[in-house]
């Protein structure tokens, strides 16, 4: 009867508006969106006052009205208000079924905060279903979002639904960390609200871990809170919750009172409920008129029947064909009952794709996060590890001294190129690797990677042989930098599993469409060749021949993989063509753009000018939190003859540079108090003109934009070499020479 109910209230809220909006077809877009808004307003107005069914009438007219100007973010809000508004007055399936629709629009429209909510309030629903595990899902996304979005504030009320949903797992550890959280953050923004209602929760976590008098404390401040705030829904949850605990404590005289005052306010709600349900006793109305008029039908038909005997027959086949219509009637019920449950199940599986790609997601990103915390710990200690080894090195160690500080160089300079290379390949498969298209020469790019690597090769007496296809164009546009990489990795696997032979490396017409150029690479030794069971594996990453091949030469697996990601970048394709003992032939094949000719770029020497600068009059200085690392780079500085002072935290370091005129900054990011973002947004407020560099471990790309915005004008990533170092900080030096000039 309900569900007829709602179809007979959809029937006339649809003409009815079908009516109205023939009268509007002519406004514009921005006067059907204040409508829109006003509508929204109303319903919450109505919400407040406990009048469900008005509300849900003010929404239904919203959504019509932003469906026709096809405004995506007021569809998604108004499905997820109505959702929830379905959700307050107990129909949960169809709140769920609307909340689905918000969140399939949302995404669409990547209204991240409003998804957010939309989240939250389907993790109440699963919860009010005694889903649990599926509740817990939703809210873990919702917060992850909000936190995204940096609204702490509503992160406060998705922890203490968190922190209520563990309570019912009986999982109180849990719930009684997430409870604390929301105090924390509720306290920070004065939500008073979820303040009361999370302590209270609290109580009951705390008593059942043990904790008794601390739990009655939180409980009874979470009381009085809501007492003082006449918030009514927490109070007679606080009620109830302390009659509980005190009745544990033995105190049933005032376990009775709260119990009693549960009692009063719990009747009262429910009657202010009650009278919310006016509208669809309007409707019950309605029906039993609809049932009066079909008794007087049937009065009609008896009185007609008794007039005229004739109509016998008649009256005999209208019965027969309610009769059939009743079964007609019944069978569509059924069908659409069966088409019902169908599509709930439907919008079931879709909810868990959505929290399932959700996860992805957030197991993708915490790996990014990861990567980015354990590189930055591990450069941080290299950067000592390189700058101590050089450093003993050019200070005339002992003769038995020298080949173990070689070593330990050769150790340091392999991890931070592992650490490199999984750092590489973690941008490859986040897919944040830009294309940077720029016109180059082909051949004379293939030259010089070949005569940077003559001498390795020379060490295993290999000759180098290049092969550029006369039908190829020089000059091409496209990233030579990837170019370089694939073929410096390609032609240094090459090298390193060869010995005595040769070595071809090929630049091949495959195609051209207009000014299109598909080029086939081909890289080609006589070396010790890969098995057939081998090469299915290759590409993938940590993956080489044997264990025995990495062993004896070495490597850390990725190269190939890093080949293979870059490749698929440019839109290309690799092969490997190989035999055991015979040797390998890698092709490549990418397209490549024709270009005219390439500019040439004029050289600048950094060093030239460097004897016109007084390097006495130079101040830099040095903010490091790192004793160690603050002893290298000013070893190095002081090997340049450039003076520098040393401070160990941000704050030191604004205040210095208040007092004190400076021509560089080496900067570090992580340091004890404020981070050295903050403090070089500080020192850009007052001073504009300083060079100010960051000397960090970070490397992560997505990071960079930060430094951009904070100030920096370049970045040198710890540990680095010195010659890049210090080629750096002499630009930097003589740009500033040269300004003031």
């Amino acid at each position: 009867m309900s569900r007829f109910n709602n179809y007979i209230c959809a029937i006339i809220l649809l003409l009815s508006f079908s009516a109205s909006s023939q009268t509007s077809m002519d406004e514009d877009p921005e006067t059907i969106q204040n409508t829109i808004d006003f509508r929204i307003n109303q319903a919450q107005n109505d919400i407040d006052k406990n009048a469900y069914y008005e509300a849900k009438e003010k929404y239904e007219e919203a959504l019509a009205l932003a469906i026709k100007i096809d405004n995506q973010k007021s569809i998604g809000i108004i499905y997820s208000k109505i959702g929830k508004l379905q959700y307050i007055i107990e129909e949960p399936d169809d709140a769920i079924k609307s909340l689905i629709k918000a969140n399939e629009v949302q995404r669409f429209a990547k209204d991240d905060i409003n998804l957010a909510e939309t989240y939250k309030i389907l993790g109440n629903v699963y919860s009010s279903k005694k889903q649990y595990q599926q509740a817990l899902d939703y809210y873990k996304s919702s917060k992850t979002l909000f936190e995204q979005e940096g609204l702490n504030n509503f992160v406060a009320e998705v922890l203490l639904k968190e922190g209520i949903t563990y309570i019912q797992l009986k999982d109180y550890k849990r719930a009684k960390s997430h409870l604390l959280e929301s105090i924390v953050i509720a306290k920070r923004y004065d939500l008073r609200k979820i303040l009361s209602s999370a302590k209270i929760h609290l109580g009951t976590a705390l008593f059942n871990l043990g904790e008794k008098q601390e739990a009655l404390k939180q409980a009874t401040e979470g009381l009085e809170i809501a007492k003082g705030n006449d918030f009514n829904n927490v109070l007679n949850d606080g009620y109830l919750s302390l009659s509980y605990l005190v009745q544990e404590t033995g105190n049933y005289q005032l376990a009775n009172e709260y119990l009693r005052n549960h009692i009063t306010l719990h009747d009262s709600l429910l009657s202010l409920k009650r009278n919310s349900l006016s509208q669809e006793k309007r409707l019950q109305l309605l029906i039993d008129n609809q049932t009066e008029y079909q008794k007087k039908q049937m009065a009609d038909l008896e009185e007609q029947k008794a007039a005229n005997n004739l109509n016998k027959l008649t009256t005999i086949l209208s019965i027969a064909l309610i009769t059939i219509l009743s079964l007609l009637t019944l069978s569509l019920y059924k069908n659409n009952n069966i088409r019902l449950k169908t599509n709930n199940m439907l919008h079931k599986k879709n909810a868990e794709l959505i929290v399932a790609k959700e996860k992805a997601e957030l197991a993708s990103k915490t790996k990014a996060n990861f990567l980015s915390t354990v590189t930055h710990e591990l450069r941080t200690p290299l950067y000592a590890v390189t700058g101590l080894t050089n450093m003993l090195l050019e200070e005339n160690p002992k003769p038995n001294q020298v080949q173990h500080l070689k070593s330990l160089k050769f150790s340091g300079d392999y991890l931070l190129t592992f650490i490199n290379d999984i750092l590489q390949i973690n941008k490859i498969e986040a897919n944040k690797v830009d294309i940077e298209q720029e016109a180059f020469s082909l051949k004379k790019k293939m030259t010089n990677i070949i005569a940077a690597l003559n001498n390795s090769a020379a060490d295993n007496n290999i000759k180098i042989h290049l092969e550029y296809d006369s039908e190829l164009p020089v000059n091409f546009i496209a990233d030579q930098i990837k170019i370089s990489q694939i073929l410096i990795n390609l032609v240094g696997n090459a090298i390193k599993f060869t010995k005595d032979g040769d070595i071809w490396v090929r630049a091949i017409l495959s195609n051209k469409t207009d000014d299109t150029y598909q080029v086939r690479f081909e890289i080609e030794d006589n070396g010790i060749g890969i098995s057939q069971e081998k090469q299915n594996q290759l590409f993938e990453s940590f993956s080489q021949g044997s264990i025995q091949i990495n062993r004896k030469y070495g490597g850390t697996g990725l190269g190939l993989s890093i080949v293979k990601g870059l490749i698929q970048i440019l839109k290309g394709t690799i092969s490997l063509e190989s035999e055991l003992g015979k040797g390998s032939k890698f092709i490549f094949e990418i397209p490549l753009k024709y270009a005219e000719k390439v500019e040439k770029h004029k050289e600048i020497h950094y060093f030239e000018n460097m004897n016109e600068i007084d390097l006495q009059d130079i101040n830099i200085l040095v903010v490091e939190d790192n004793k160690i690392n603050q002893m290298i780079t000013k070893k190095i500085l002081n090997k340049m003859k450039l003076n520098c002072d040393v401070v160990d935290n941000g704050e030191d370091a604004v205040d210095i540079v208040k007092h004190k005129d400076y021509h560089v900054i080496l900067m570090d990011i992580h340091m004890p108090g404020i981070s050295g973002l903050e403090a070089t947004r500080i020192i850009r407020t007052f001073n504009k003109n300083i060079t100010i560099f960051a000397l960090t471990a970070v490397t992560l790309e997505d990071k960079m934009h930060e430094f951009d915005e904070a100030g920096f004008d370049d970045i040198i990533s710890k540990p680095f070499k010195q010659e890049d170092f210090e080629k750096k900080l002499y630009e930097a030096l003589i740009q500033q020479d040269s300004q003031t000039v």
